[in-house]
């Protein structure tokens, strides 16, 4: 039998419900909408959260090395981070390709083997989740009660990843899960074309964490108050998503500081030489808050490509529920929530509304408008999957 990495804790709770299995980033590392999820869930049901490799190509850079470098450290060591009440966590040893059905064959068996693993401990049949095609080879391999895929992106067009693979293990997997629930209706219609229906959950947030932080982060003022000039920020992965052109006309305007924090994924070169335009490494998620309180604009300035229209970001309800002014690319995901900010058709009309918003601040319609944001708590969107995946 498997002896899950840490053990299932000792507790009084009383499980009533069917536990999880589930397939998505790795636990702690991003907080992912499924991590989100699951937090609510562990008061009802155990889960077991699987890391697993990820679905981007390796490559000989220094961004694929870190990367491996981290996974093989996984595998050696118990996880050491302590965990929520309800929850384990495994890093199964997989090899990263898939391309090749060799590849495919090798990930199967290791893969298997793991979860029959999981299985055996958890001693009741789960109800498997994934985020991910590349679990496609798995559904009627491993014993569960049901299979479930959460769409959350297309990743079949993420700048880097291997498309073609993608595609082929998403028919694949749509072929055989039990349930699909999307969260976009542009996800919807691609799953439709793609011949299965699913079930919309758009992303949750946490309203008080984002309007309300606690103490005060002296780290975050110090950033904000670096020159004196208005901050313009943006958080979340820049990479080639992010429309250069949108940062360029920012840059040329002078209308403050761009800042954009988090990680750096292979952005366009030119956009790191832009004037006017800081990065920031990575911030923990407890000061974006307290960073957001020093913006003048919350800014979201994605180009119009497959990969961003099929795009929910979590931060769009994230940056409604700060209170700042928004404005963000008229992405499909964002016009469902357009009297709550801002929406740019062109830089000059993006430069345009966040020189609006530095000098007026949020609308009272746009405030008014936001109320909606306390209908959309992760635990209402937790009872929603819920029931989605038990019906």
């Amino acid at each position: 039998m498997l002896e899950l990495s840490p053990p299932w804790p000792k507790s009084d709770r009383m499980w009533v419900k069917r536990p999880l299995i589930w397939f998505a980033d790795d636990w702690g590392r991003h907080p992912s909408s499924s991590q989100h999820l699951a937090r609510q869930l562990l008061s009802r049901r155990r889960i077991h959260w699987v890391n697993t490799i990820g679905t981007r190509k390796p490559a000989l850079n220094r961004a694929t090395l870190k990367r491996g470098w981290e996974k093989l450290r996984s595998w050696s060591r118990s996880e050491s981070r302590p965990l929520p009440d309800g929850l384990s966590v495994s890093h199964p040893k997989m090899w990263p390709w898939f391309s090749r059905r060799g590849d495919r064959w090798l990930n199967r068996v290791l893969l298997t083997a793991h979860l029959n693993g999981v299985v055996n401990a958890l001693g009741d049949e789960p109800i498997i989740v994934t985020t991910l095609p590349l679990t496609a080879d798995l559904v009627g391999r491993v014993p569960a009660r049901r299979w479930v895929y959460y769409c959350v992106d297309d990743f079949s067009v993420w700048p880097g990843l291997d498309g073609r693979t993608l595609r082929l293990m998403e028919q694949r997997l749509l072929a055989k899960v039990d349930r699909v629930i999307a969260v976009s209706e542009t996800l919807q219609d691609r799953l439709k074309a793609m011949g299965r229906d699913s079930v919309l959950l758009t992303h949750g947030v946490d309203v008080e964490f984002w309007s309300s932080p606690s103490e005060a982060d002296e780290e975050a003022a110090a950033i904000a108050a670096d020159s004196g000039r208005p901050v313009i920020l943006f958080w979340g992965v820049i990479d080639r998503r992010m429309d250069l052109e949108i940062l360029r006309a920012l840059s040329r305007a002078e209308l403050g500081r761009v800042v954009l924090v988090g990680p750096e994924n292979d952005p366009d070169p030119e956009l790191l030489r832009l004037p006017n335009v800081e990065r920031l490494p990575p911030q923990p998620l407890e000061r974006l808050p307290h960073l957001a309180r020093q913006a003048a604009v919350l800014i979201m300035p994605y180009a119009d490509l497959p990969v961003t229209r099929a795009l929910q970001p979590l931060k769009l309800k994230e940056y409604l529920a700060t209170g700042r002014p928004c404005v963000v690319r008229d992405l499909p995901a964002n016009c469902a929530w357009g009297d709550c900010l801002d929406l740019a058709d062109s830089p000059a009309s993006f430069v345009e509304a966040v020189r609006r918003r530095i000098t007026e601040g949020l609308s009272a319609e746009q405030a008014h408008a936001r109320r909606r944001l306390q209908q959309e708590s992760w635990a209402e969107k937790a009872r929603q999957f819920e029931q989605i995946i038990d019906d």
